[in-house]
């Protein structure tokens, strides 16, 4: 009876649409890139995969990343994390989405929920509230618009800009001299120290 039954084969059914499914996927990745042969990035993400099928093309990291950005002697320059990340590969566009954070060896922060890094035009920018914190200053606005290397950088549509120290020595200065319209909100402390000591 049994030599009259027909073999089966068991197959999956395909997947549709076909450009669902990545070329590569990597798990607990941590990886460096280079530029030009200098090592100038390193990755690190719970989750990498690679679609060339899609279009346009891209990496994709769901589970988050962590990237750090090294100069031509191999020291950490600035790093950026979040919780989401896509990178074109054509266009050489890095989208971060999810909590990104972003540090400079100069002390300069910036936090929004959305980045774009566009290495061809060597510019980040974002449509979505940001921060950013320099040792000088603390700037918030709704849109941001920097240099790769953070040095040179505008927030539009600001809701403050505060500036630690003195400005000018001019008495006159029509901006020193106006009303403050906001009035400053008292900082919680960061430390268990500065908090025994209020």
């Amino acid at each position: 009876m049994a030599a009259c039954q027909e073999k089966r084969e068991h197959i999956a059914p395909a997947v549709n649409p076909r450009d669902s499914v990545s070329m590569m996927v990597s798990y607990g990745v941590n990886t460096l890139i280079s530029d030009s042969g200098m090592m100038k990035y390193r990755i690190v993400a719970e989750c990498w995969e690679v679609n060339q099928v899609k279009d346009p093309s891209r990496w994709i990291f769901e589970k988050g990343l962590f990237l750090e950005q090294f100069d031509d002697k191999f020291h950490v320059e600035a790093y950026i994390q979040c919780d989401t990340a896509y990178y074109f590969d054509k266009q050489k566009l890095w989208e971060l989405r999810g909590r990104v954070r972003i540090r400079t060896i100069d002390g300069l922060r910036f936090s929004s929920e959305e980045l774009y890094w566009d290495q061809t035009e060597h510019e980040l920018y974002s449509h979505k509230y940001s921060r950013l914190v320099t040792p000088d200053r603390e700037m918030e606005g709704s849109y941001f618009l920097s240099d790769e290397r953070m040095t040179h950088y505008t927030i539009s549509n600001s809701k403050g800009s505060f500036v630690k120290g003195g400005m000018g020595e001019n008495e006159g200065d029509s901006i020193l001299a106006a009303p403050d319209t906001v009035k400053a909100k008292k900082r919680l402390p960061t430390t268990p120290s500065a908090k025994k000591a209020q």
